[in-house]
């Protein structure tokens, strides 16, 4: 064994997953990670709102304002399909189905972008209304910082020769 390397005792390496476990649930219990995990749950869901959103409620429309074209399936073809093979040998680029994304994209951009608007707008209603305003002095106080400015003053005004 090389000289200056201490092998941990068998017990202590025992330990050391039992303290990486405490570890692991003591950053699982924070609440950052939990609203994390919170946020992104939510954010799956809002994704799935959106997608169905712009297949079903949107693009119907819009493919029916051009003639009943269905914008997922717009495609520029580079290689055919050889109906003769059973194997899909289609080759295209599927421009339509990148059009439905970018608009899924704007749509949820807008959404964040509203959110974080409304957010905006409660913290400057916040900062309107300050800091709350300190309570006047009672009069006894005021009284007796009046003779400690006064004493100090005439202090003051001995030691000028």
């Amino acid at each position: 064994m090389p000289v200056g390397i201490e092998l941990p005792e068998p017990a202590e390496v025992l330990k050391r997953p039992v303290s990486w476990i405490q570890e692991f649930r003591e950053f699982i219990a924070r609440g950052n990670v939990i609203d994390l995990a919170v946020g992104v749950i939510i954010g799956a869901a809002f994704n799935d709102i959106v997608k169905a959103l712009v297949d079903l409620v949107l693009m119907p429309p819009i493919g029916l304002l051009l003639s009943g074209l269905d914008f997922s399936r717009l495609q520029w073809v580079l290689k055919p399909d050889n109906p003769a093979t059973k194997v899909n040998e289609l080759v295209a680029v599927q421009y339509g189905a990148f059009l439905n994304t970018l608009i899924k994209f704007v749509i949820v951009a807008w959404a964040v972008f509203m959110l974080v608007k409304m957010i905006n707008v409660i913290r400057r209603r916040e900062a309107e209304k300050g800091a709350p305003t300190k309570p006047a002095a009672p009069p006894q106080e005021v009284l007796l910082a009046e003779i400690r400015d006064l004493l100090k003053a005439q202090g003051d005004a001995s030691k000028v020769p």
